[in-house]
């Protein structure tokens, strides 16, 4: 029963790409505007009657209606290639950050964090002298932690070595 049902999802799926694709095509915008312009038309022949008004309302109401759903499962499944693809991507890579491979389940104000980073460091790359230079999120956290431990560490008197006389350049 499981794969009668993935089937059936399938043949949906391959379905509903079709029909999106055929939607945003050229001759379906063309199409459309020839229906619009001949309803548009017909108006004198029918005295711009309700049932006149009615047709075309009726018509693209239910046509609208109709791709929302379709188009929408279409650009679900888009997404989700895009997605997995772009994971693929950070987790294979050792210098990206790998907590933002998933970084959809993240909340709203979470990802607002993360690009107000993103934003920040953006600002960095235009001041640096090369563009080879990589930041990441993962390297602000290291860079951060080090700067942590050397501030929280104590002194130690006896291992802080004070300039002399020998150790001044001449």
């Amino acid at each position: 029963m499981k794969s009668k049902s993935q089937h059936n999802n399938s043949a949906f799926e391959k379905f509903a790409t079709k029909v999106s694709k055929a939607a945003g095509s050229t001759t379906a915008f063309i199409s459309a505007f020839i229906i619009v312009v001949a309803w548009a038309v017909s108006g004198p022949i029918f005295d711009y009657s309700e049932t006149w008004q009615l047709v075309i309302n009726t018509g693209t109401t239910i046509i609208t209606f109709l791709m929302v759903f379709l188009i929408q499962k279409a650009q679900n499944k888009d997404s989700l290639a895009i997605q997995l693809k772009l994971n693929e991507l950070v987790a294979s890579n050792e210098l990206s950050s790998n907590s933002l491979v998933d970084i959809e389940s993240m909340t709203e104000e979470e990802m607002i964090i993360i690009q107000k980073y993103y934003h920040r460091l953006s600002e960095l790359a235009k001041k640096d002298e090369s563009i080879k230079t990589s930041h990441s999120i993962a390297e602000a956290h290291e860079l951060h932690n080090r700067k942590q431990q050397k501030n929280n560490k104590p002194i130690n008197k006896k291992t802080t070595k004070s300039p002399t006389k020998n150790n001044t350049k001449k």
